[in-house]
């Protein structure tokens, strides 16, 4: 996930892009978190996670997503798993097969340590990034109290819980997340 944050920030870089906003959900929250500690030239000037993985928290596993089957991830993910399972009969031979790609891929990035970098909790508190931590508070693939933890570890965040929603808030609760995104993005304008 290092590495992965090294290539966006060089892409941050190339692009000649400053004053950047960097929002990220699960491995992107993590990827996310990555980058700002990693921002030297301080080009990101704002983070927004929601639900990520990346740091352990005692007593509160992260849930094994590389062992649910289509009941399990709609269960663990999901405030209204009814509403969001797919099931398997119906997916596709394409679908199928992205979903295997996008799991090795995930297992490539993300499997040892199992979804975290024991150091970066530690880290977090370098970086002066306005930092705003979303959370479902039925996620039951990282609970809130991940949320509660990261939000401790930055200098500068706050933390939100959504109600009604799982690991993807801004699918389940799109009206609510963004409220809070907007609220958030209007506290740091200047004279606002």
């Amino acid at each position: 996930m290092g590495d992965l944050a090294l290539i966006y920030l060089k892409y941050l870089k190339d692009q000649g892009l400053h004053d950047v906003l960097v929002v990220g959900s699960s491995l992107g929250g993590w990827i996310g978190s990555e980058m700002a500690v990693r921002d030297e030239e301080q080009r990101i000037t704002g983070l927004i996670l929601l639900d990520a993985v990346g740091i352990n928290v005692a007593g509160e596993p992260i849930r094994d997503f590389f062992t649910l089957d289509a009941c399990g991830i709609a269960e663990y993910t999901w405030h209204d798993s009814a509403r969001f399972y797919t099931d398997p009969a119906h997916v596709t031979a394409e679908q199928h097969a992205r979903q295997q790609a996008n799991m090795t891929t995930m297992r490539v990035l993300a499997g040892d340590p199992y979804m975290h970098d024991p150091q970066l909790v530690g880290r977090l508190g370098q970086t002066e990034v306005p930092t705003l931590v979303l959370w479902g508070e039925s996620d039951q693939i990282v609970t809130p109290a991940y949320g509660a933890a990261y939000a401790a570890a930055f200098p500068h965040a706050q933390f939100q819980i959504i109600e009604q929603a799982g690991h993807l808030p801004q699918i389940e609760q799109p009206a609510a997340t963004f409220a809070l995104i907007d609220n958030f993005l209007e506290s740091q304008v200047p004279g606002s």
